[in-house]
């Protein structure tokens, strides 16, 4: 399958927006493809703009035959990861899921969660 401009406009491509403090409006730029990036005095155009901008951005890297970074796939996460600390981290942990009377993996996913600034029941999706 030849990718083409409608390929690209198709993919699902991360945009930030970004208030501009100085000069007002805002900043919207799409963070897989470097440089491409528009401005706008309110939010209602810049949705539109923004996808004018991809557009171009596409366009050019197609006729100049460079290549054009696709947006990374986020695919679910298990829930799983593992964790190397040090024995005395470990010792203190355990030590103080005990005292609370939990399992160190439900300490550690409180601890975790109370630092990220997650509440509990986002915590245990």
């Amino acid at each position: 399958m030849e990718k083409d401009i409608e390929y690209y406009m198709s993919l699902p491509y991360t945009i930030t927006i970004i208030p501009d403090t100085i000069s007002g409006g805002y900043v919207a730029k799409v963070n897989e493809l470097p440089g491409c990036l528009t401005q706008s005095d309110s939010l209602n155009n810049l949705a539109q703009l923004i996808e004018d901008a991809k557009r171009g951005w596409i366009e050019i890297a197609l006729e100049d035959g460079r290549p054009i970074p696709e947006p990374s796939v986020h695919g679910e996460y298990s829930g799983k990861f593992n964790v190397r600390v040090p024995k005395s981290l470990h010792r203190e942990l355990a030590e103080r899921a005990e005292k609370e009377g939990v399992s160190l993996n439900q300490y550690i996913v409180y601890q975790l969660s109370r630092d990220m600034g997650l509440s509990n029941d986002k915590a245990s999706d």
